[in-house]
């Protein structure tokens, strides 16, 4: 593979980096959003069945996201690996696709628990004093969606592989078709056309396990075709294990994989907390939410383009590389989401709108709501965005045991402890919820932006001074 000048130890002064992190987060945070826009699409349809739907929908895609985010971060593990690989040895061949390899092996390792899990869906809401026709729903969306779960791994296993290239564009166009493919799935299914049957919460289920196969299925045959990642043969001997990499992306998975668990099961134990107040402040919870997904996708983007950026610099021991490389994505993120923020603020009738019929009085209620927790999340969006990508940062350090630690007193001791009390010994329901999310989200930047740059000997925590290579 051929490495520009930008790689080479020493010659990625700031412009060039940032150019280089623009280059690769660009096509990431795409993907990233065209991934979101496939959820989207089931928000808005399942929206038109009415706030119930929504409502049901929204806690069974929920309850898969919590678990099957935990997954996405243990497989992510493939992106520093295959990174420092490349950081010392460009062209390398027989190392990358022993760990991607093993990234499909974890795959089912953990998905078909988590499979199993997940069938249990129905009665473990109503355990958890969720309304019966409300898990009733959410586990008949979950019935036919959680055949997703493992394909939505391998789909991930293969966009760190390329990422780790810095050839994310692949992903992307798979991606775009995907959401077309999404929202026919979702219309035929939902409200039944072309002779089939209305099948309301499961279509979407369905819709969402065929289109995560299509990703997963276009993205596999590019890579098995490109003239430049044919050679790899990333099916070859697919049998054959490589335990010390088997185990590696576990050691440096498992702590990330319960770090996004952790933040995803603040904002996923919130709609259940939800679910104790009423119907509406779910539907409205999952619509303030599903603006606040779309925007932190771009962090997101950002977050797995430092970890590449990061893991190639560790690779190559270049320790100002690295603090280039997240300095410049922590400037990035924290300047667009700054803009979102003042969007969300500016136009919250508007936003809310899209998801549901302004005129229909059954939905003033979720509406008023909604506006509420978006103003919320306006004042997180900073935060938001510089926790994920000091969270990315850190990965490419192949740092993921203590910041797992530190996302746990942020998101659990913190966010959590802090929603809770709001919300029902204070009495401010939902919005009380809403406040504790943001509290969690400060906290988690804070601690993880401290970890990065200790590491580096600039934020002095009694920590000697660390070299990128040595972690």
């Amino acid at each position: 593979m051929t490495r520009s000048a930008h790689n080479r130890p020493g010659a990625a002064p700031w412009g060039q980096e940032a150019r280089a992190l623009l280059a690769l987060s660009g096509p990431l945070v795409l993907t990233n959003v065209g991934q979101v826009a496939i959820h989207t699409t089931d928000v808005i349809m399942l929206g038109w069945l009415g706030a119930p739907a929504l409502a049901a929908g929204s806690m069974g895609a929920t309850l898969i996201f919590m678990l099957l985010i935990m997954g996405i971060g243990v497989v992510m593990a493939t992106a520093p690996m295959v990174a420092q690989d490349l950081g010392r040895k460009p062209n390398a061949v027989r190392e990358p696709r022993r760990t991607l390899r093993q990234g499909f092996w974890v795959s089912v390792v953990l998905g078909a628990p988590a499979m199993a899990l997940l069938s249990m869906t129905g009665p473990m809401l109503v355990v958890t004093g969720q309304n019966p026709d409300l898990a009733a729903g959410a586990a008949a969306y979950v019935e036919t969606a959680v055949w997703a779960f493992i394909p939505t791994l391998w789909f991930v296993c293969l966009r760190c592989f390329i990422a780790a290239f810095e050839r994310p564009r692949a992903a992307l166009v798979v991606t775009v078709i995907g959401i077309a493919v999404n929202a026919v799935g979702d219309y035929v299914l939902i409200f039944g056309a072309l002779g089939l049957p209305a099948l309301g919460l499961r279509g979407a289920g369905i819709a969402t396990s065929l289109t995560n196969f299509f990703l997963f299925a276009a993205l596999l045959g590019f890579i098995l075709t490109d003239r430049r990642f044919r050679r790899f043969q990333i099916l070859g001997r697919f049998w054959r294990p490589d335990w010390v990499r088997f185990r590696e992306m576990f050691r440096i998975g498992v702590p990330m994989g319960v770090s996004r668990g952790m933040e995803v099961g603040l904002f996923g134990s919130a709609i259940f907390l939800m679910g104790l107040i009423g119907v509406d402040e779910v539907a409205a919870h999952q619509i303030a939410l599903q603006c606040a997904g779309i925007t932190f996708m771009v962090p997101m983007g950002l977050s797995q383009a430092a970890t590449v950026r990061v893991g190639l610099a560790v690779g190559r021991g270049d320790s100002e590389g690295v603090m280039r490389a997240g300095g410049l994505a922590f400037a990035m993120g924290a300047g667009f989401m700054a803009c979102t923020g003042i969007l969300m603020v500016s136009f919250p009738q508007e936003i809310t709108g899209l998801f549901l019929d302004l005129d229909d009085p059954a939905n003033l209620r979720v509406l008023e709501l909604a506006v509420l927790f978006l103003y919320v999340a306006a004042a997180f969006q900073i935060a938001d965005g510089l926790q994920v990508i000091a969270a990315g940062a850190l990965a490419g350090l192949k740092d993921t045991r203590v910041p797992m630690i530190l996302s746990g007193i942020a998101y659990w001791l913190v966010g959590l402890g802090t929603c809770i009390p709001l919300a029902f010994a204070v009495g401010l329901g939902g919005f009380g919820i809403w406040i504790g999310l943001a509290v969690g989200l400060f906290a988690g930047a804070a601690l993880l932006m401290h970890r990065f740059y200790a590491l580096q000997g600039v934020w002095p925590m009694g920590l000697r001074r660390v070299r990128a290579a040595e972690v």
